[in-house]
């Protein structure tokens, strides 16, 4: 029998961390626990160790498309095959919230781009049965839009991944040239790189699910809630193990046929196609 095979990206603390020790302790296969930093990672798997768990370890910037394509050779080479991905790397610079170009690049590099770079790599490796879950966030509902454009584009059943980075590249140029405009999305505007990045995602997931419908293989987002880690700033509602919850649900009890679903913390679908829906951000993030 194949040995099953689990991965969480960004997982040396935080709740990538809480996610693979859920997954230590429910989850039938190997564990993998990544990160950029080695030492870190290395910390983080002893951290576990010391509590009986045992995660395996490599390393992972997902930002760098040849560390990425590093980690799948190492993958097929070493199990063959993948069964459960949580694309959980993720960064918010609090200190800006109206970045600078360079900020609002960085986060978007980091939270959605890799996620282009991980499908290249890592996608093909997924095994029939396979479980994806891309950490979205109350950041990534539409109800963060406001410019009509956008919405309708978002709309579309059809939207096309091309479309995604269009929306990314143009919030991007008006952050460059001077023309960031805080009237189109909630809340004044604090922070939309993130809602930008988040918002992506999640409509990645959705592209996703369609590009891959013909295979046996669940794509799916969630909002894990207002979380206490280092990028909610000292705030923050629950703590991880209560918000990686909902992405063990996914993984290991949700039924095979929730495909391409945006999923709340308390396990409930919500209705992404609702720009007038409450879900926007506001303050914690």
């Amino acid at each position: 029998m194949v040995e099953k095979i689990a991965v969480v990206t960004g997982s040396n603390k935080g709740l990538g961390f809480a996610i693979v020790k859920g997954l230590c302790k429910k989850f039938k296969g190997t564990v993998y626990l990544t990160a950029r930093d080695k030492i870190r990672g290395l910390e983080a798997v002893q951290k576990l160790n010391n509590d009986g768990l045992y995660p395996q370890f490599h390393i992972l910037d997902v930002s760098n498309s040849e560390s990425v394509k590093e980690f799948a050779d190492f993958l097929k080479a070493t199990h063959g095959g993948l069964d459960v991905l949580v694309n959980n790397a993720a960064i918010l610079e609090w200190d800006e919230i109206y970045p600078s170009y360079e900020a609002a690049k960085r986060n978007i590099e980091v939270n959605y781009k890799s996620l282009l770079k991980i499908e290249e790599y890592l996608y093909p490796l997924l095994r029939d049965g396979a479980r994806v879950v891309n950490i979205s966030s109350s950041c990534g509902h539409l109800s963060n839009l406001k410019n009509k454009n956008w919405i309708d584009m978002f709309l579309k059943k059809d939207l096309k991944e091309h479309e995604v980075n269009k929306f990314v590249e143009d919030y991007l140029e008006s952050v460059r040239n001077g023309t960031f405009d805080k009237k189109n999305f909630a809340d004044g505007g604090k922070h939309a790189e993130h809602r930008v990045s988040k918002i992506a995602v999640t409509a990645l997931t959705f592209i996703q699910q369609r590009k891959y419908a013909d295979k046996n293989i669940s794509i799916n987002a969630v909002h894990p809630g207002h979380v206490k880690t280092d990028m909610a700033n000292g705030g923050g509602e629950i703590d991880t193990d209560e918000a990686a919850e909902v992405v063990l649900y996914l993984i290991l009890d949700a039924s095979p046929n929730l495909k391409g679903a945006f999923v709340w913390h308390d396990k409930k679908l919500i209705d992404w196609y609702d720009p007038e829906g409450d879900f926007y951000c506001t303050g914690i993030w």
